[in-house]
């Protein structure tokens, strides 16, 4: 089996976060989903856990990160070519993220980051790694 990673996130409105989500092209895995929680599915092995706060401190000790005025992680995710990086980015954008930054264009690399509507830190890469490997 191969490992799955389950990355979980604290969210202030989940209503308003799955329709952010849904706006990108994801679905949600109805069998892990809930008034408190909805689970993202980004592929078959990588999801991400949308927890409203109060369910988010259930697993915690430590203090919640508000994740507009602190970054606690960078969520990258590779991407088929450079236009499903310009695809997936702008969805954000046009469901009300805000850039993180300037596009990287390395030529055998691209990438595009935003942050979500709770200021979370998502960046999509490509890589062409044969291209990659002859530059080395």
């Amino acid at each position: 089996m191969a490992t799955q990673i389950f990355v979980n996130l604290s969210v202030s409105d989940l209503g308003k976060a799955v329709r952010f989500f849904e706006a990108l092209g994801y679905s949600f895995n109805p069998q892990f989903t809930d008034e408190h929680a909805s689970c993202l599915v980004i592929s078959d092995t990588i999801y991400a856990m949308l927890l409203t706060e109060a369910r988010f401190k259930d697993f915690t000790k430590k203090a919640v990160v508000d994740a507009t005025k602190s970054t606690e992680a960078i969520i990258a995710l590779s991407a088929e070519d450079r236009a499903e990086v310009d695809t997936r980015v702008d969805r954000a954008m046009a469901a009300g993220a805000s850039p993180a930054g300037d596009p990287m264009d390395l030529g055998f690399m691209y990438s595009r980051s935003f942050y979500d509507l709770d200021g979370h830190h998502w960046e999509y890469v490509w890589m062409d790694t044969a291209a990659m490997e002859q530059q080395q």
